[in-house]
């Protein structure tokens, strides 16, 4: 068994049965630059220790989320080059304890019927924009946020244009992102860095302390998230129109948190 202090000692072969995984997707990530390349050893054979498993893991988990290939790539590019195995763990655990629930694959049957209604092509791609769904090689088989669907379905008749739709996810998505990014560091910089040099024990369990702390922080950042960006709104509209925005009779911050 490979450990950090024993270096790397395991095959490709041995590797891709630890991570479960095919040999050829190992060579797969390796050319897209998200494996750091093996040790070579005696008769050039590639050497893979405890870091190339729990960065297999991380990259599992990533696609879990929904996340595509780019998006991990993206994703990957932004991490040190030499964190630890451990380090790599806790990042995966933290990602697991703030992502949201994993998508589905479903059949475009399957989707009709979760919809409660016959979708027709262009309600298709209204849905992928609004990022409800994903498309997959196979094109009957869509990658669905079910966390989304029913506000999606309710968006379809609305009088809005498919390029509005674009702009308006890619305008979310963008800021989400800066915002993701800053929470992180504050993070890493103000709660995980210094919990780490007050629990220098290397028998505690980091991994366990991580999904702790940020299980207590997630629901505060959310929803400080979703209320400001609500105030924030109302305010823009208010000075846009000279008018407060009408409200529907739904419960507030139901579209916010849904996104679009």
């Amino acid at each position: 068994m490979a450990t950090e202090t024993d270096g790397p000692t395991l095959t490709v072969d041995e590797l891709a049965a630890r991570a479960g995984v095919t040999v050829r997707t190992i060579r797969f990530y390796s050319t897209r630059g998200l494996l750091p390349p093996p040790v070579i050893g005696p008769r050039r054979v590639g050497h893979y220790g405890s870091a190339h498993l729990s960065r297999l893991a991380l990259i599992e988990e990533l696609q879990h989320q929904g996340m595509t290939l780019a998006a991990i790539e993206r994703y990957v590019d932004q991490l040190p080059a030499d964190l630890s195995a451990r380090d790599l763990a806790i990042h995966r655990a933290l990602v697991a304890s703030w992502a949201p629930e994993s998508a589905d694959e479903v059949c475009r049957q399957d989707l009709e019927e979760r919809a409660g209604r016959a979708l027709s092509a262009q309600d298709i791609g209204r849905l992928a924009a609004m990022g409800v769904l994903d498309r997959t090689p196979d094109p009957d088989v869509y990658r669905l946020d079910g966390a989304l669907l029913r506000l999606g379905i309710e968006l379809l008749d609305a009088p809005i244009p498919h390029e509005t739709l674009l702009a308006a996810r890619a305008a979310l998505l963008e800021h989400a992102r800066a915002a993701a990014h800053e929470m992180s560091r504050i993070f890493q910089d103000e709660v995980w860095s210094p919990y780490r040099e007050r629990e220098s024990d290397p028998g505690h369990d980091h991994v366990a302390a991580m999904k702790s702390l940020s299980a207590h922080m997630q629901p505060m950042v959310v929803q400080a998230l979703v209320t400001a960006f609500q105030r924030t709104l109302r305010q823009e509209l208010r000075e846009a129109f000279g008018t407060e925005p009408a409200r529907s009779g739904r419960r507030t911050g139901s579209v916010v948190s849904g996104d679009l």
